[in-house]
């Protein structure tokens, strides 16, 4: 492919900050049982990077902006359909599933830093949250940790957010290989390097 025949789609930023959030979430992940200190400083890393990605989507380049790759529903539902019947649109930026994919990701890498971080303030009485008290973390987590409404002690808080924290640490995980899986996808479909193109930034035009 000829240099004249690609163009500029992703910015340095949303590179920086697409791979620099890979490279996070790794790290926070295989260190979770055995080194805090790093997981900690990895969790306040992706938190940086979720709060610099919201700004930049809405004050950004024009392919970083959600307004450029957030579609209604009905249109990823039928982005989906095409591409698995290999006839959907080619699109520059973001495609329907990947901007949903993007926003899954950032809403469940959120959730799992928050709750990281009130796990954190729960057990070590440190972070930005220590001697927040939150009394209801939702049906979900109450579900999720087995304690009964009335019962409401240190040790079964703490065993709640540790619960709520590991579903959302690894609903991320699978996002992220289904995210994989749609990335190949759309390569294979669409006949082009999407990975290469998120270190290069360019894309073919037509």
């Amino acid at each position: 492919m000829s240099a004249s025949s690609e163009i500029k789609v992703w910015d340095p930023l949303v590179r920086l900050f697409h791979w620099s959030l890979v490279l996070a979430f790794v790290i926070a992940y295989i260190t979770g049982d055995e080194l805090e200190e790093v997981h900690v400083l990895a969790g306040y890393f992706i938190a940086g990077l979720i709060l610099f990605r919201l700004i930049w989507g809405v004050v950004g380049t024009r392919h970083a902006r959600f307004s450029d790759f957030v579609f209604r529903p009905s249109t990823v539902i039928a982005y989906l359909k095409d591409i698995l019947a290999f006839r959907a649109k080619r699109y520059i930026g973001h495609n329907p599933a990947g901007g949903a994919m993007v926003v899954a990701l950032l809403v469940s890498l959120s959730l799992a830093t928050l709750s990281g971080m009130k796990l954190y303030a729960v057990e070590e009485n440190a972070g930005p949250l220590a001697g927040i008290q939150i009394d209801n973390i939702s049906p979900v987590a109450i579900a999720m940790a087995d304690e009964d409404e009335d019962e409401h002690d240190e040790g079964e808080g703490e065993s709640a957010w540790e619960e709520v924290h590991e579903f959302f640490v690894n609903f991320t995980l699978l996002l992220v290989l289904l995210h994989l899986g749609g990335v190949a996808l759309s390569s294979f479909a669409h006949g082009e390097n999407l990975p290469r193109a998120m270190v290069t930034g360019k894309k073919r035009q037509e």
